[in-house]
Parts: structure tokens; sequence; C-alpha cells
């Protein structure tokens, strides 16, 4: 992973048994290899796929997707802005399929029967599992605020799902006027990426510095606090003086509804005009998830931290946004981490032992501009049951040039691994 940033805790968690499992791997000779089916092909699911494909463990595996091709949700903030094109940002299943035998299947999954160990998908197919894991993501909780549901996301884009709401907002912020504002309001927690909005704000701003000068960026916050709050405010002072304006929930009540008609965004006691306004809802675990009964009344899946199996299904696992893993954030880092976690959990699992509590971790890196990023990191660890922050290490107030960029430096790095281990 990123440089000297949780090696000890990805060794304790990589290397054993999801990596190097063929020691205690035993199958009597003409026996039907164990069936592990993945429903989701984004960070969590795919690292998954192809780290049980690369164990050892003679496994047949399948990882159902409906996309052929996959964009990132994490630094699709930089297409967003221009910084990147769609392409750097967007991967297909080909490398996976034929590099590892990871059996692919652009369908949705429909349905899943617990009992009889089954997974419908789309096109009307069934296929078994020994071990089922779903990595489904978010959903939205379209209901949180009045007025904004699928249709209006397609005016006041969300992009919290990247793909075509990332294309859709980078040609808003395009065809605005100079002098504009653009309202972006965060969800309350917990949510995907919990710094993302704001590395969003953050390289608007670069942007609309370059090319529109004359905008504003309006913060309508479901919340009072935020991630790395004073990282980032002291960075927008630096770099963009007084183009951003924070209104938190404590002061607004946060964004209540909308109205695309006329780009309005309604608080408790205000209404904010804006020429884009990029609505990110609450969110929840996505819809199969959901539907499966893997879910509690939070609309998040709990489960067994120490194998990411499910806390209310025996034989599911639940890994990625979906699961409830708090204090770690939901991410692509972690997500990638509790792939490995649960891998070696599935094999174990499979052989009737036991699985000991893993050191992991979570990081989150966000850019404040191009070549100056901040980072939060922590390694936690599992006591009673309950998980545990051991180790918080986060970009200090004052850092020099030279060390924000070798930390967006190292951001870069951890992209172009990410997306190794998931597609080859």
């Amino acid at each position: 992973m990123v440089a000297n940033h949780g090696r000890r805790g990805f060794l304790r968690i990589a290397g054993g048994a999801a990596l190097a499992t063929p020691w205690f791997w035993t199958r009597n000779a003409g026996a039907r290899a164990a069936r592990v089916v993945v429903i989701g092909g984004g960070a969590g699911g795919a690292i998954l796929a192809r780290t049980l494909a690369r164990s050892g463990a003679g496994l047949d595996i399948t990882l159902i997707e409906p996309k052929t091709r996959y964009t990132t949700c994490f630094f699709s903030n930089r297409y967003i802005t221009g910084l990147q094109d769609f392409n750097s940002i967007t991967h297909g299943y080909d490398r996976l399929a034929g590099n590892h035998g990871v059996r692919v299947l652009h369908q949705a999954a429909t349905g899943i029967d617990p009992d009889a160990r089954t997974v419908r998908l789309s096109g009307g197919e069934t296929i078994g599992w020994d071990r089922l894991v779903v990595a489904p993501g978010i959903d939205f909780r379209w209901d949180a605020i009045e007025g904004y549901g699928p249709q209006a996301a397609e005016i006041m884009p969300h992009a919290w799902r990247a793909g075509a709401q990332s294309q859709l907002l980078r040609a808003q912020l395009e065809a605005m006027e100079d002098g504009g504002t653009f309202l972006i309001a965060p969800p309350e927690n917990p949510y995907r990426c919990p710094s993302g909005p704001y590395e969003r704000v953050s390289l608007v701003a670069h942007y609309f510095k370059q090319a529109k000068p004359k905008s504003k960026i309006l913060i309508l916050d479901a919340k009072s606090e935020f991630p790395l709050q004073a990282q980032f405010e002291e960075g927008w002072a630096n770099h963009y003086a007084d183009m951003i304006e924070v209104i938190p929930a404590d002061f607004s009540g946060g964004p209540r509804a909308v109205d695309p008609s006329t780009m309005t965004v309604m608080s408790e006691d205000d209404d904010f005009k804006a020429a884009v306004a990029n609505i990110i809802p609450p969110q929840i675990a996505g819809k199969i998830a959901r539907d499966a009964g893997l879910a509690d009344d939070s609309g998040w899946c709990p489960i067994n931290h120490e194998s990411l199996e499910s806390a209310i299904i025996p034989g599911i696992h639940v890994i990625g946004d979906a699961a409830i893993v708090s204090p770690m954030p939901k991410a692509g880092y972690t997500a990638n981490i509790q792939a490995k976690i649960c891998a070696r959990a599935i094999i174990l699992a499979l052989i009737g032992k036991a699985v000991d509590p893993p050191v992991t971790s979570g990081a989150c890196w966000s850019h404040i501009t191009p070549d100056n990023a901040v980072r939060e990191y922590a390694e936690y660890e599992f006591v009673d049951g309950v998980v545990v922050r051991t180790i918080l290490d986060i970009s200090l107030t004052g850092e020099d040039d030279n060390l924000r960029a070798a930390t967006a430096g190292a951001a870069d790095r951890w992209y172009r691994d990410i997306t190794h281990e998931m597609f080859g």
C-alpha cells in the first residue's frame, strides 16, 4: 500500500491465509470445489474475488456485477473538476477474468435465498454458493430531502455513485457562467467517503480560480462538523480566499427540501439559489442487501467484525460501504482491507477453522489543490467484539508545501495500487 502508512496492519491482515493457503488446504481428490459467489464488483468485491483466486485454495469463484466498466468514486472529484479524463477512473474486468480465473457475470443479482444457498440473476438464472459475499455499495434515502429523488438528481446531481452522474456534474460546472454559485449539500453521517464532499469543494474552487474567478461555493451541510475541518478551512483560506462559505447544520438545520425547477435548496429558515446544486442525500446499504434481510433498522448491515460475516444470516459476508464498521470510515481503503480479512475468514471457515482477531486500518486522502493533499490514517483492533481505534495519524495544520505535495503523491500511488488490486 502507501509508503509507511498501515504497513504493519496490512501485513498482519494480508500476510496470513488469504494469500498463502495451500499448506493447510485439503480436499479429497475429485471433490467439488467450494463455491464462493461475490455480489458487487467495486473495491471490496473485486479485491476479494482476486485475493481468493490468487490464494491457491482452488475455489470456484463467481463475481456478479452488472456493469462491464467500473468508474471509481474515489478520484472522481479530479475528473469532475477537469484534472483527469473519464477513462483514467474507469476500468474493465477482462484481466480479472482472463488472468485469475474468476467467472464474471455481467448481470444484476435480484434475489438471495439463504436457505437454498442460491442467488437469482436478472437473466433468470440461479447459481449456488457455499459462501456468499455481498458488496453492493450504497443506495440513497430518497425520502430524506423533500423534492429530491432520481428525477431531481438529473438536474441537481449527487455524483456520489460515479459514472453518468459525475459526467453530468462536470458538464454543469463547465457550462456555469462566471459569477454563479455552486451549492453542495453533504449528508449526515454515516456515508461513503466522509471527507469526499470537502475535497470536491476544494477542487471545484481550484477550477473556479482558474476558469470562473467570480464564482462562489456554498456548503449547506447536514452536519455541524466535518472530517479534517481545520485542515480544509486552513487550505481554503490559503488558496481560495473568500470563495467558500460554510453553513453548518447547527445554524441552518441542513437541507430540508429542493425545487429543481427554480434551482432552490431550502433549509429550515432560508432558501438558497444556485447555478449548480450538488445534493448528496443520506445513504443506506445497497438494495440487494436490504432485500435479503441483511440490514437492520439503520439501513446498514451489522457484521461480525472479525470475519465480516453477517450478524443476521450465517454463511453470508457483507463488505465495503454497506457494512457497519464504525468507527472505521466507509471508504475504498477500508473496503480493500475488509476484502482481505473476509478472504482469509472464508478460507478458514471452509475448513472448519476459527479466525483470529485481525489488526485493521482505515485511511482517506483528500486534495485541497492538485498538488496539496491531507490524509487521515487509523489502526483498529477488536476487543470483546468491539472495534477500538488504537492509532490515529492525520495531517496537521501548518504543514509545509513539500509535505502536502508528498501526501498528494501518496494518494496517487494508492489509487494505482488499489485499482491494480481490483482489476489486475
